[in-house]
């Protein structure tokens, strides 16, 4: 199932996206988020700037380009959160815009060993807290 551009939630300042994440920062191709739902601490999302439905679209430099900027934002999650592990999720069955869930996972935290959930609805931040998750993983892009 092909999304309408002009109705994506990465294509369009839209509304249903600013309720899931708050925006981080741009990177090389894509533009990385934090995600309002923090069952696992520390999880973000990375959308490509263009409306493509999967990976095996996108030319070998537009892969190689994404994926660096998914892994520098992994690598400052890395950092910032010191994680045991960050589960990577690229689900695009009902919105097909290409993006990856990045999903750190800790030892005695929820669902360790197993899949994350999309959206447990579980714990929420104040607003100073997302702000300094964004800023300390911003500065750990920087680096």
């Amino acid at each position: 199932m092909y999304s309408d551009p002009k109705e994506c939630i990465y294509c369009t300042k839209h509304e249903a996206r600013e309720a899931l994440m708050l925006p981080i920062c741009d990177l090389k191709v894509s533009k990385a988020f934090l995600f309002k739902e923090q069952t696992y601490r520390g999880r973000c999302l990375v959308a490509y700037n263009g409306h493509v439905n999967d990976l095996n679209e996108l030319s070998d430099d537009e892969r190689n380009a994404f994926m660096a900027d998914v892994a520098k934002v992994t690598r400052a999650m890395q950092k910032v959160f010191q994680p045991e592990k960050i589960n990577y999720g690229a689900y695009s069955d009902k919105l097909s815009h290409l993006h990856f869930h990045l999903a750190p996972k800790y030892v005695d935290g929820p669902d360790y060993g197993g899949t994350f959930r999309m959206n447990p609805g579980e714990v929420y931040l104040t607003d100073d807290e997302y702000n300094k998750m964004i800023e300390d993983i911003r500065a750990a892009i920087e680096k």
